[in-house]
């Protein structure tokens, strides 16, 4: 297999998971502070997540 057709497909696969992560993000119930504050270790751990997907990914490019 060709190292471009390789490296495609790892990315179709990253951007996947990238979505999925994005989908499980649930917008607050209220309009209040407090709700949106509410959401915040669900927010911090897609961030993380997100943050170590795209060094994977910077990685796999280099």
């Amino acid at each position: 297999m060709p190292k471009g057709r390789l490296e495609a497909f790892s990315d179709g696969v990253i951007a996947i998971i990238i979505t999925i992560m994005v989908l499980a993000i649930s917008a607050p119930k209220g309009s209040a502070p407090a709700d949106l504050l509410a959401l915040a270790p669900s927010f911090l751990s897609y961030a993380l997540s997100f943050f170590f997907v795209g060094v994977y990914w910077a990685n796999h490019h280099h």
